[in-house]
């Protein structure tokens, strides 16, 4: 039986099936197979693979075409986790700042920059943050504030115990005092003894003060600020993935179990879900705003200021209902999973929850825009708190429409 595409060069059936085949063995190329004549450039079209290929080859074949499209379009873009095998379609329209979508997995991402989702901190600051957060840098810094040179041989010491006198290890061996690097020989009691360091002090007052403390007095301070924001942004990382984990635990367990025994459907107690799912977003939101407020001005004009202390005023309150949230999801919905309890006590405790979800929401979102806005309106530090003023986040979305495709 014989075969042939457009052009009309005849080749038998089994060449066809042959020649197709080890094309799409060879991979994403198959798209553009030509006719197997040799001066031939007819294109072997979807109709002739339908026609030659066996079925494992045209499933294959319909996943080329599916990724070669997504590739080149720049409207759809591939789910960046691991594990995930959906396309997304990024609709225009909404605000045109935000970029932070979410794939049917629940994995959210920056369509923009394809790290994390990380509303309300923008793509450059998030960089930064990255780069910081791995950069040799933040080592040096940690030296210059922890350690001191030996005044002999240079390599840096680490003071470990309260006593000033210091020996460098061997093959130096060069003994010093800490405080004013001078060596161990001139000092004694008459220099403040084995705590304290007299010539240190004096130089101090005379304005002899080495311009190397200076320097590590302000890379302490600046290496401080850096651990502060960085283990709170870290933390609230750490809480995200764990309430990730609980949030599945419940879905597979407990759910079930306290279904049979409230006698309720997975609609009555889908406020459950919906408060770790909250919880989940808040705690991503949260972690990114550490980052905002590392890069924050803390000393400046009077405006500056005023913006630092809106600033924490507004991630403070937020914070503060979310660990209310938090610590209701965790530990007082056991009371309603090892034995049975009063069908009213149920009524409040999913009242409770519901509240606090809905208030946590809108505190977040209230953070949110106060920071995609620059905390220009710091006047409104008294609104902050008014569920009025809010609309609840909305977990798993984003302003951009999306699409999924599997």
């Amino acid at each position: 039986m014989m075969g042939w595409v457009s052009c009309g060069h005849p080749f038998c059936r089994d060449c066809w099936e042959k020649y197709v085949s080890v094309a799409i063995e060879d991979g994403v190329g198959c798209l553009t197979l030509r006719c197997p004549e040799p001066r031939c450039n007819a294109v072997v079209d979807r109709d002739s693979i339908d026609l030659f290929a066996k079925k494992e080859d045209k499933e294959r074949y319909s996943q080329y075409l599916i990724r070669s499209y997504i590739e080149s379009n720049k409207n759809y873009k591939w789910c960046p986790s691991a594990d995930c095998e959906y396309a997304m379609e990024f609709c225009e329209g909404g605000d045109e700042e935000c970029y932070d979508v979410c794939c049917h997995c629940n994995n959210g991402f920056c369509w923009n920059c394809m790290d994390d989702a990380h509303r309300p901190v923008d793509c450059e600051t998030v960089a930064k943050w990255q780069l910081k957060n791995s950069s040799e840098a933040e080592n040096t810094a940690w030296l210059l504030v922890n350690t001191k040179p030996c005044p002999k041989c240079g390599k840096p010491i680490e003071k470990n115990q309260g006593c000033m006198h210091m020996t460098c290890r061997k093959p130096c061996g060069h003994e010093f005092c800490w405080m004013c690097l001078g060596t161990w020989k001139e000092h004694g009691e008459r220099t403040g003894g084995f705590y304290a360091c007299n010539t240190f002090q004096k130089n101090k007052e005379e304005g002899k003060y080495n311009e190397n403390e200076d320097i590590r007095k302000r890379a302490k301070k600046h290496l401080e600020k850096y651990t502060h924001y960085y283990e709170r942004w870290a933390g609230n990382e750490s809480s995200r993935k764990q309430a990730v984990k609980d949030l599945k635990q419940m879905q597979n367990d407990d759910m079930v179990r306290l279904s049979d025994l409230r006698g309720a459907t997975e609609a009555e107690l889908k406020f459950i879900t919906d408060a770790w799912l909250q919880i989940i977003e808040c705690r991503r939101v949260l972690k990114w705003t550490y980052a905002y407020g590392y890069y924050l001005p803390e000393d400046g004009d009077k405006k500056a200021k005023s913006k630092k202390g809106f600033f924490e005023y507004l991630q403070g309150e937020a914070e503060s209902n979310l660990e209310r949230l938090h610590h209701c999801i965790e530990k007082d919905i056991h009371n309603y999973l090892n034995k049975e309890r009063p069908e009213e006590e149920f009524k409040s405790f999913r009242a409770k929850l519901s509240s606090l979800t809905t208030v946590t929401g809108n505190y977040f979102e209230n953070l949110v825009k106060a920071l995609e806005n620059g905390l220009e309106d710091t006047s409104s530090q008294e609104a902050c708190s008014s569920q009025e003023a809010c609309s609840k986040i909305k977990s798993r979305t984003s302003k951009k429409g999306r699409k999924d495709y599997g």
